[in-house]
């Protein structure tokens, strides 16, 4: 591999005219130029492929590919199919990446040729693109395969550079899946010693923190955890087996964690909290942050039932 080499960017796009102005133009503000962006329009009844576009026609490297709509795994697959790059680099429609994002994966991924997928660490923007000043710190070196029950080290997909040849003896993305499909590809990888996963401790994303319609994501992204663990079971059901519970609490502290920081319903906070509680309780002592949540949470939900009263 050289310094020189060709990137493959993956954007999947569904009705994503809102954001996706910005998002491509972070890809055009990057320092490393050889690169092309497959913008993979999943099926939009708004102007996102008029917006591609308009792109595409002042520059060569931008490409629009429209399909039906079959969901975002779907789409990043197609994108990372028709990829002519040696390195696949995904990014959402309402992410953002800093102007030094490719290089710098370039940079680390040609001089650790045992890496297959490198991530960096991310900043957390509000909807409308301002700072939240919170960085994450997602970087370790010692990242094992039961790691990603617990969390997901990469934060968003938007993270993800992946080598091609990994990605495809990976065979892509799970398309059946909606949520967690990202760490389950990552998990695929993780159990292999062929390959290994490593993070650049530089801020290079900027993820977009939503809270409309938030509820019924969270609920979700539960379900989408207990088919990665049915997934994972049947790969390394011993290991499943014994982080299950304590993984099961640290989701649920993270969704959680999800109604304070969007300003969620406290009935939902609490819902989370303490089915964390219960999946944790014989290990509570272990756990300071989850008791400390747990009081914001009931704080919080008492507040509100004594405004409610007062109203």
């Amino acid at each position: 591999m050289t310094s020189n080499l060709l990137v493959s960017i993956v954007i999947p796009a569904y009705n994503a005219a809102k954001f996706l102005s910005e998002v491509i133009q972070s890809v055009l503000n990057q320092s490393y130029q050889n690169w092309e962006l497959l913008v993979i329009d999943d099926g939009s009844t708004d102007n996102t492929a008029e917006l591609v576009s308009k792109y595409s026609k002042k520059d060569s490297r931008v490409r629009l590919i429209s399909k039906e709509n079959g969901g975002v795994s779907v789409a990043r697959n197609l994108g990372a199919q028709l990829a002519e790059g040696e390195l696949i680099a995904f990014l959402d429609s309402d992410d953002l990446w800093l102007p030094d994002k490719i290089s710098a994966h370039v940079n680390y991924m040609s001089s650790h040729p045992q890496v297959g997928v490198s991530f960096a660490r991310v900043e957390l923007i509000e909807t409308n693109g301002k700072t939240t000043n919170k960085l994450t710190d997602n970087i370790t070196d010692t990242l094992q395969p039961q790691d990603l029950f617990y969390s997901n080290p990469t934060v968003t997909t938007s993270n993800l550079v992946i080598r091609k040849s990994v990605f495809q003896a990976l065979n892509g993305f799970d398309e059946s899946m909606q949520y967690n499909e990202d760490i389950d590809l990552l998990f695929r990888l993780a159990i292999q010693d062929k390959w290994k996963i490593k993070g650049i401790d530089q801020v290079l994303v900027q993820y977009r923190l939503h809270s409309s319609g938030l509820s019924s994501t969270l609920m979700k992204m539960e379900e989408g955890w207990i088919i990665l663990m049915n997934k994972a079971r049947q790969k390394a059901p011993h290991l499943v087996d014994e982080h299950y519970r304590a993984a099961k609490a640290a989701q649920l502290q993270y969704l959680a964690r999800q109604t304070l920081r969007l300003n969620m319903s406290a009935f939902l906070g609490v819902y989370f909290v303490n089915r964390a509680l219960a999946s944790n309780w014989k290990n509570l002592y272990k756990t300071p942050k989850l008791i400390v949540l747990a009081l914001l949470i009931y704080t919080k939900f008492a507040t509100f039932n004594t405004v409610k009263l007062s109203i």
